[in-house]
């Protein structure tokens, strides 16, 4: 197939090389060029802006920062909505706002086109691998459509519901990392408190009842004072915000989300928004800063 790709950064410059290796075309957008180096060196081709990839593709991946971004690359003038041709794919791997993935959909459908909302979870080591998890708003017949797609650089994909229901989806799934994270946290200041070996803490914990993926793949990255991101404080403080903002309208009180949130905050204002999400120990002066 003749796929776009907008949006080559940490995940999506993995996913991209996945859907080459699969086979397909594919072209590439994405506002720091360089990220898509490793791609265009492996066969991608090069858009100039979303306007041209959008005339030229058959499915168009989207992965970029913020909701204001999804909808300026959906929107805009120069966006997918008023470029793509009818027929067309669109899908949002962004986790965004579920009522903005209802606001492409229903876009998308008056265009003649059909759009996903299919936020994806694993960060940078399950995108390399190709095992991240897809959790998909929208049409039944279009999600199938496109599975064997997914299946090039995911191990774990289910369709949730209608458009948004993905995004939704995602909330659920940063609502339980964000109460998990600080979780791993305080189980790794109080065993270095005790006076124990961290990395055999972790060999105990870690293969029982409190076993998690955050337990083994960040905290012995937090042990080793390895704060490289898989996945970016600012983004993950992001997605924070959409699911206190949705739990809000509802009347529905998070405490764990809200507190996770907070100091998530103060480590940004500190300077830390580009480190990744096992940076959450510098609140705990576990390393030094």
């Amino acid at each position: 197939m003749k796929i776009g790709f907008i949006g080559t950064g940490v995940m999506g410059n993995s996913i991209g090389r996945h859907l080459l290796e699969g086979g397909h075309e594919l072209s590439v957008f994405t506002r720091t060029a360089k990220k898509a180096d490793d791609l265009l060196e492996r066969g991608a081709s090069w858009k100039d802006t979303p306007r041209d990839l959008a005339t030229d593709a058959e499915v168009i991946f989207t992965m970029v920062g913020y909701p204001e971004d999804v909808r300026e690359i959906y929107f805009g003038e120069n966006g997918l909505l008023a470029n793509a041709n009818k027929g067309t794919v669109l899908i949002d791997l962004t986790t965004s706002q579920p009522k903005l993935a209802q606001e492409i959909s229903d876009a998308a459908r008056a265009k003649g086109m059909h759009a996903l909302d299919a936020p994806v979870s694993g960060g940078d080591i399950g995108a390399k691998n190709a095992v991240l998890s897809v959790m998909v708003g929208g049409e039944e017949d279009v999600f199938k459509q496109l599975l064997p797609l997914f299946r090039l650089f995911a191990g774990n994909i289910i369709l949730q519901g209608p458009a948004g229901s993905g995004q939704h989806t995602k909330m659920c799934n940063q609502i339980n990392i964000a109460n998990n994270m600080l979780g791993v946290c305080e189980s790794l200041i109080y065993a270095k408190k005790a006076g124990l070996d961290p990395e055999n803490v972790l060999r105990s914990i870690s293969a029982g009842a409190a076993g998690s993926w955050s337990l083994s793949n960040l905290a012995p990255k937090m042990i080793e004072g390895d704060f490289r991101p898989g996945f970016y404080i600012k983004h993950f403080i992001k997605d924070m915000k959409i699911a206190v903002e949705e739990s809000e309208r509802w009347g529905l009180e998070l405490p764990g989300l809200k507190l996770s949130l907070g100091i998530y905050e103060e480590l940004e204002r500190g300077g830390d928004g580009d480190f990744g999400t096992q940076a959450l120990i510098r609140h705990f002066d576990f390393v030094e800063k």
